[in-house]
């Protein structure tokens, strides 16, 4: 049995202990905290949100419940945002890197060329969601101008992009990302836009980043999908529309043209933003420049 001063001490060391295991947590927790402020995204992007965060930001109400995002893309907003909940995409960080690592080693316009030809050969038809997800990012990468861009038949497109030292396996993002998600309550699927939404209910909040309308006759490049044409731009307001009169907190950017005033402009409680935004991957590279979006939000 220990004597009163033993006690003491036993208690003193004990409170010790605690204090440095709190300091510990705590420098823990800063780091965390730290880390998940750099967030980045991990693939490029046309139409990618980086430029326009402090404007989207805005716009963001105050509280919410779950967040919603069926036009995930780059990540760029959501990796900003970072929700407590979500409904997201989904990836495995580990077996991800090791392929991305593998693809690194193996890197050429061969190889390339070889690797794009998978959506036409049937063998993209047998690789595992995370062969795909490696091959997306190789393939972001490494093509021309950081395009994503298929044909009608939905296959790529995108020629290979003469990059000296092409960074593919940027792990420490890439696990950065999963922390977070493995932090946060989020639910992946994949599917229609629609279905994506169809659980918001009174105080979430959607953020619609869809293939933005054409600025002109030749800048289709914009739409990744192989087919969001107008039908799909009209039944997009429709849902908007939806969740808007259900008490769903909406925002959704686009590009600035006469078609989005006619979608969303007699929508009762919405407004309109009108924002200049410098955009860094195009179809060419002289066509980066300054352009017109808007975001629409109620």
């Amino acid at each position: 049995m220990l004597s009163n001063k033993q006690q003491a001490t036993s208690n003193k060391q004990q409170a010790t202990s605690n204090k440095q295991q709190a300091t510990s947590n705590k420098q823990q927790a800063t780091s965390n905290k730290q880390q998940l402020a750099n967030l980045k995204p991990f693939i490029k992007w046309v139409g990618g949100k980086r430029q326009l965060l402090p404007e989207l930001a805005r716009y963001v109400p105050k509280k919410f419940g779950t967040y919603f995002e069926p036009f995930l893309g780059g990540g760029a907003f959501l990796l900003m945002l970072q929700p407590e909940k979500a409904i997201l995409n989904d990836f495995n960080p580990e077996q991800l890197t090791q392929l991305l690592q593998e693809y690194q080693r193996n890197h050429s316009k061969e190889f390339y060329l070889d690797l794009r030809a998978a959506d036409r050969d049937g063998r993209l038809e047998n690789m595992s969601s995370i062969e795909r997800s490696a091959r997306f990012i190789y393939m972001n990468k490494t093509g021309y101008n950081g395009l994503w861009r298929v044909n009608r038949k939905g296959q790529n497109n995108v020629p290979f992009g003469s990059y000296k030292n092409p960074k593919i396996s940027d792990a420490n993002t890439i696990f950065a990302v999963a922390n977070y998600l493995n932090s946060a309550q989020v639910a992946f699927m994949n599917g229609d836009f629609e279905k994506a939404v169809s659980k918001a209910k009174t105080g979430d909040f959607v953020y619609f980043d869809p293939p933005y309308i054409p600025l002109s006759a030749t800048s289709n490049f914009t739409g990744y999908s192989a087919e969001f044409g107008y039908e799909q731009q009209v039944r997009l307001r429709d849902v908007f529309k939806r969740l808007h009169e259900n008490g769903v907190h909406v925002m959704l950017s686009n590009s600035y043209v006469p078609l989005i005033e006619e979608l969303y402009g007699d929508i009762k409680g919405v407004q309109i933003e009108h924002v200049s935004v410098k955009r860094s991957v195009g179809a060419r590279a002289t066509s980066r420049t300054t352009v017109g979006e808007v975001i629409v939000h109620g």
